[in-house]
């Protein structure tokens, strides 16, 4: 399991599950609930947010990287690879302002080895995750009667039930704040 100095928390699955549209739901009652947090996303695609013609755009084809960009109410900064790879999600969080946020919540990543929670919906027609990884803590479905097959002494939680993922998602937070401040402090958990 990786180590982080922030505590990360995965939402896996296979397109089409869900991922996005769960995290807009919980990401505000986290909020309400007091929780500074940042969200990384993998794209499997070349992107851009950029657009030709503007400013950030045209400096950042001629060379600058990182570009960042600010006004009075956002801040965005985009850096070419120099040679296209894969993303190491521990490199991405490096670039967070970490002394602002209480947590990191990643959607994608699955293939890497930190915390998770597998989202599964039996009608997209896709294996359960968590038969082969070990990092998963947890299933959120919609259909638990499908899963209780497996015998995964791990968690179940319904998707739809957005109190209970908050609540899960929020408790899962608090332990991982714990063992770091534990760690940090030389306590062996």
């Amino acid at each position: 399991m990786s180590e982080f100095t922030v505590p990360v928390l995965g939402f896996a699955a296979f397109s089409g599950t869900g991922k996005t549209t769960l995290l807009k739901k919980l990401l505000p009652l986290l909020r309400d609930k007091g929780l500074r947090v940042a969200v990384i996303k993998h794209a499997h695609h070349n992107f851009d947010v950029d657009k030709p013609g503007k400013d950030s755009y045209e400096l950042r084809k001629a060379g600058a990287t990182p570009m960042l960009i600010s006004s009075s109410v956002r801040m965005a900064m985009m850096l070419e690879y120099e040679q296209p790879a894969e993303p190491v999600l521990a490199d991405l969080i490096d670039y967070l302002p970490l002394h602002r946020i209480d947590c990191v919540l990643v959607e994608g990543f699955k293939q890497e080895s930190f915390t998770k929670i597998e989202l599964h919906r039996p009608a997209v027609g896709k294996p359960l995750m968590a038969n082969s990884d070990d990092d998963i803590i947890a299933i959120a479905t919609n259909e638990p009667e499908k899963i209780a097959q497996y015998n995964l002494d791990i968690p179940r939680l319904d998707i739809d039930n957005l109190e209970q993922m908050t609540e899960f998602v929020e408790a899962e937070i608090s332990r991982q704040k714990s063992a770091l401040a534990d760690s940090a402090k030389g306590v062996i958990s």
